[in-house]
Formats: structure tokens, sequence, C-alpha cells
């Protein structure tokens, strides 16, 4: 039911608005483009109002918000270069397929393109990276556009969602309808759909299920444990979805993407039936398409997706399936076929997996990530989330760690740097009583280090293992491979700042840490502390990755 409050500003009904949709968190960079906005807020206990350091924080800290609360994420920042730097964000949610909303202000309408201060046009700028991006012109329709965002950002393929509200729109005094919540939009599965995909199962020698993705949610990943592990199918994540299945699960088979385990994806490529739902089946979860290609000869893909645009986008699909993916891994879970004959296969990938992710001692290494990873898993919750950025450093987490079930993984499937630390502050306000940790590179944590002063504002508890090699190591990785020993802008050890220090700065601790043993003592330190703690791991950059050295790279080429 919709209603009328009298005379409002601009400003007031996108706060009311935001209020009844069921906004409790918003992140922002103050602008005076969108004051009215904050003068809205002032005040209002029912929203808290985190402010960042820098507009990719901001889009990152929503992004991971969306992530953790299956809700839009929202996001406020100023025009121009505010927006801009907030695109990164935006980049991640889309690929990642998070609900997102990032408001931006924007010049007055009447200097409309005159190229005034900061000027951009944000629908045209934003529009390859968003579901929807738009710009409101009139304050009484600001209840219009944001119910149409709210549901936009939701439904189907979850993604983002961009809107320009100009500075004088905002302090316009007009009377607007608001328009109430709507619950999401949930597609069910189509009964005869899923009979005929345990018909297939029938069939099948050796099936297999990647998961994780688009709509995934605990419910999902539930109901899929039972199904899956009901009938001995082994299921794989898909790159950075290690939590859409808790790893404990009898069935559980490992991640895709980069540095799986050889044996997973000779699993996959021999499989004759493929299950996959809520993965696009992007590039890294599919190794560049080549794991499981679009045309896929031999197998049989049965793919579903809560967006009936991805089906048969790019891969042929045999058996395409419309639904939620909660719904439809209730009815997976509710469907006992007695003539369906359990698989050995799902045990048989559930061990591999358990014998990949446990860490072998590396000779001569005096700083081995593969015994850290084991001990911090060993001495915290399954309820732990892990937050990471880009680099090789974050492999180490991918194949060792053992994750509970979602949310306990906030990873960007983009491959985006810097993610890592804004997820953690914004992970560690949402759950308070749960351990969070940052997981981080030299190179990936100065992209958004300033965001410690945001978890320091916030008196957020959250931990920080930085893996410092002196590089960008990924692409000095890369490097020593297509061009040996000709090492070109990728050094970063004589500008490395002391880290321990940097962390003490904010308020918080830190300890510098240079081999195994006093890497298991400095952890033991930090777990019985409290507010930021930060680990500065000091590791040879010849141990690029978890599986390989940089002479053996240059050796095979």
């Amino acid at each position: 039911m919709t209603k009328t409050q009298g005379l409002r500003t601009g400003g007031q009904i996108l706060v009311d608005q935001l209020k009844l949709q069921g906004v409790d968190r918003l992140f922002t960079v103050p602008g005076e483009s969108f004051l009215a906005v904050l003068d809205a807020l002032h005040g209002k206990d029912s929203i808290h109002t985190v402010v960042c350091r820098q507009e990719g924080g901001v889009t990152y800290m929503a992004d991971a918000d969306g992530k953790m609360t299956g809700r839009p994420g929202i996001a406020f920042v100023t025009r121009g270069p505010g927006a801009t730097n907030a695109s990164a964000g935006v980049h991640v949610a889309f690929q990642d397929s998070t609900p997102m909303i990032l408001f931006i202000g924007g010049p007055d309408r009447r200097d409309k393109d005159r190229e005034g201060f900061q000027e951009i046009d944000m629908p045209a700028f934003f529009a390859p990276v968003a579901k929807w991006a738009a710009r409101i012109d009139d304050a009484a329709r600001i209840p219009e556009y944001v119910a149409r965002a709210f549901r936009t950002a939701t439904a189907g393929r979850p993604g983002p969602v961009v809107l320009e509200i100009p500075e004088d729109m905002l302090r316009d005094e007009v009377e607007a309808l608001d328009r109430p919540a709507l619950p999401p939009i949930a597609q069910p599965p189509c009964a005869g759909a899923v009979g005929a995909l345990f018909e297939l199962l029938k069939d099948a020698a050796s099936p297999v299920a990647i998961i994780g993705g688009a709509d995934w949610c605990p419910k999902a990943g539930s109901y899929f444990a039972t199904f899956a592990a009901r009938y001995g199918i082994p299921v794989a994540a898909a790159f950075r979805r290690q939590d859409a299945l808790a790893n404990d699960c009898s069935v559980y088979a490992g991640q895709l993407g980069y540095g799986p385990n050889p044996k997973l994806q000779q699993r996959i490529r021999e499989a004759d039936l493929v299950i996959a739902v809520g993965a696009r089946l992007g590039e890294s979860t599919m190794d560049g398409y080549t794991l499981i290609t679009p045309d896929h000869p031999d197998q049989i893909l049965v793919h579903v997706h809560p967006d009936p645009n991805e089906l048969d986008h790019v891969y042929r699909t045999d058996l395409p399936i419309c639904a939620d993916m909660g719904e439809f891994a209730e009815m997976l879970a509710d469907w006992v076929d007695p003539d369906l004959v359990p698989f050995k296969a799902g045990a048989e990938a559930h061990g591999e997996w358990l014998e990949w992710s446990e860490p072998k001692p590396r000779d001569g290494v005096a700083l081995d990530l593969g015994p850290c990873v084991k001990a911090m898993r060993e001495a915290l919750p399954a309820n732990t989330i892990i937050c990471n950025g880009a680099g090789n450093f974050s492999g180490w987490w991918h194949r060792y760690w053992h994750y509970g079930p979602q949310p306990t993984q906030l990873a960007p499937t983009s491959g985006t740097m810097g993610y890592g630390l804004p997820a953690a502050v914004a992970a560690a306000i949402r759950f308070k009583d749960r351990p969070v940790v940052c997981i981080a590179g030299d190179g990936d944590f100065l992209m958004n280090g300033q965001e410690l002063a945001t978890a320091a504002a916030e008196g957020a508890d959250l931990m920080v293992v930085l893996v410092d090699n002196g590089a960008y190591g990924t692409i000095r990785m890369h490097q020593e491979r297509d061009y040996p020993d000709r090492i070109s802008a990728t050094e970063l050890a004589p500008g490395n700042p002391d880290f321990v220090k940097l962390a003490e700065s904010f308020g918080g601790w830190g300890q510098r840490v240079e081999t195994t043993d006093n890497f298991m003592a400095a952890f033991g330190e930090a777990k019985g502390r409290k507010g930021i703690r930060l680990l500065h791991c000091i590791t040879d950059v010849e141990v690029i990755t978890n599986a390989t050295t940089l002479s053996a790279l240059k050796a095979k080429g």
C-alpha cells in the first residue's frame, strides 16, 4: 500500500525508501553532491552509515555485504572521480552476480551536458557493468526508481544497479507516494525437468556437479548436500565459491579455477553428465573454456540458473532449468528415486580432495605457508570468514583451507586486487560474533590498506595475514614463464612499508613473521587479542605458488 507523507526533500524521500526496503547499513565516502541524503540520515540509527576512506573500498564493502546477506549492498559516492573510483566494485558485483545498488550524487539538472564540474554521463559510463543504470530527474519518482532498483538487483541473476541522483533534485520538496518492499521473486523449478534430470542420472556412469554462483544461498547448499550425498555425486565448487557447500560434506570434491586438484580436473573431463547449478561456467572455472568446452561433445550438460538469459548463452545446454537455487535444491533433496543406485565416485572424490588439501612440508622454505594454513584451520571455528583479493598468495588458502557453509568465503571471482581488507571490514561489522581473517599480498593490501582506518573507526575485530614476497607475484610468475630472467615492473620490496608499524598507527597490533615457527607463535598471540591484528609474513618470491617455484617454471620454459 502506498502513501504520501506531505512535503519532503528528495533526500528524505530516498532515505525513507531505503528504510522501507529493509536497508540497515550503507557504505559511503561523503560528497557535496548528496548532502541532502546525509542530512536525512542524521540521527537515523536504523541505518548504520559506514564512512570509508576511498570509493573503491565503499563498493567492495557493499559487494561483500550483498554476498553475506543476499540483499543489495548499498553504496553512496559522489560524481566524477568518486564514481570512477567506485566502478571497480561495481564490476566485481556484476561478474560475481552480487546484488548491489550504487547511488551517485550528480551535478544540477540545469547544467546537464555542459561538462560541468566532475560531470560524466553516469548511465552511459556504467551501462556495460550494471544490470541497470539510470538518472532520477524527478524527486516524486524516487520511490518508483528505488523499488525498481531493488527488484532488478535481486531478480534472476543478481547484480549491481547504478542510480545517479542530481544534487538539486535531492533538495526539491515534493509529495511522493512511498512504495513498500516486495519479497524477492522465486522461480519454482519444473517438476518435469527435475524428473528428466533423475532419468539422466540413471543412464550416467560418471556424473559430476559444479555448484555456486548466482542466487546461491545457505538453503541451497544444505539441500544440495543432502541430494548429492544420498546419491554419491561428486560436487565441485566453481571458482571462489568454496563455501557453496560445507567442505566436510562426504561428496565435496574441491574447487575449480586456478590451481585445482589435477585429479578433480580429470574427473570433470571424463564425466558423461555435468550438472551445473548456479555457476555461469565462466572462463576461470572452466580453465579458459577448455575443461568443458562450450559444445562439450560426449558430455551431457544440465544447466540450472535463475536467469533464463544465461542458459545456452555460452554453453550448449542439453537440459536447461530456470529456477531459484534454494527452491531447486529443496526439490532435489525431497525427490527420492528408489531406482537410482548411488555412485561410489562421491566418496572417492572427497578422499582425493582431503589428500590434496593436506599440506606437505617443503624443504628449504623458511616460512612454509601450507602448515600455517593448517594450523589456522585447526585453531579457528568452521564459521570463520576468510576474505581475500587477487594474487598467488590466495592459492594456499584456496587449496588448504576447509570452508564452512556460506558465508565463509568472500573473494572476487573477477580477480580484482584490494578486495580482501574492505570485505573483512564489512564482515566484521556484519558478524561481530564470528572470526574474520583478511588474507592479502603486499601489493594487494596496499591497494586498499587505508580501510584499516574504517576498521578502527568501527571497532572492527579482524585479523590480517599479509604475505609479503616483495613483488606483484602473479605477474612475476607469468613474466618468468614467458620472458625468463627479464624482470620488469614487478618488484615491490624497496618501497614496501613496515606493515607492523602501519597496523600500530591505526591502533592495532602487529608482528613480523619470518619462519614457520614464528608464525605459529604469532598466530597464537593474535588469536588471543581483539581489534586489528596483523601478521606481516615475509616469504621468498622463489616459492611462487603452493605447487611450484620460479626456478621450476623457468626450467620448463
